[in-house]
């Protein structure tokens, strides 16, 4: 069986040696055209969407390759809520509402966060294909009224590399409860971005403190290195 383990920081990953690709999956996290598209929620709101679409090219790249690895599993998150908003708290909705059009209002790219919506959906750059699994999620983190936990277990996934947006909202949030609930994570650091660079960097740097407290730090390209001789 082969394996692999990718030099990262401030461990080689996995801490548990070399690993089967059957036990790993890659996650891409809320890459939305309303957090990355033009007319979507964070342009919206007036953020520089360049510093979130930076991540779209090193998360295709990855994912070229990740596909030809037998066993490898890949899943993609999107954040949203049901069309009656009956899932979206008071606080959230209100948040929102103070910095552009609220979260289940019209915009550019149809009701803001809202599933089923233009503005929901996987941008095109990196749209599943068939096989791939779909975790629709109402807050920030992929484990929250989802499945994704139960999924993991059923097909014997532990270890987690993720990628997608924002690195300090939804994918720091989403290592975290990883971490917690026992998985082995390495977070691809040019695969992630946020709306401010200084808070891409920080959450970047809080993974590696103490000894790699939520787990390890890696570019794309050491992963994509790794991976070859199993291709």
């Amino acid at each position: 069986m082969k394996t692999f383990k990718v030099n990262a920081d401030p461990y080689i990953w996995p801490f548990d040696g070399e690993i089967s690709p059957e036990r790993v999956a890659l996650l891409v996290i809320d890459m939305q055209t309303d957090f990355c598209g033009k007319g979507g929620y964070v342009d919206a709101m007036g953020y520089d969407i360049s510093m979130t679409r930076a991540a779209v090219e090193p998360i295709r790249r990855t994912l070229d390759v990740v596909r030809k690895v037998p066993g490898m599993r890949v899943i993609h998150t999107r954040e949203g809520h049901r069309p009656e908003l009956v899932d979206l708290p008071a606080n959230k909705v209100w948040r929102s509402k103070n910095v552009c059009p609220g979260i289940g209002e019209m915009g550019p790219c149809g009701r803001i966060l809202v599933r089923g919506e233009v503005g929901w959906d996987i941008i095109p750059e990196l749209v599943p294909i068939p096989g791939e699994v779909i975790i629709d999620k109402p807050g920030k983190g992929s484990f929250y009224a989802t499945d994704l936990e139960h999924i993991l277990h059923t097909v014997g996934i532990t270890h987690l590399i993720l990628t997608g947006i924002t690195t300090d909202v939804c994918v720091h949030t989403t290592m975290r409860e990883a971490n917690d609930r026992g998985f082995e994570c390495l977070l691809l650091t040019d695969c992630t971005g946020a709306t401010e660079k200084r808070h891409h960097e920080a959450a970047i740097t809080m993974v590696s403190m103490q000894g790699g407290i939520f787990g390890a730090t890696a570019t794309s390209d050491s992963l994509i290195n790794a991976l070859r001789v199993l291709v």
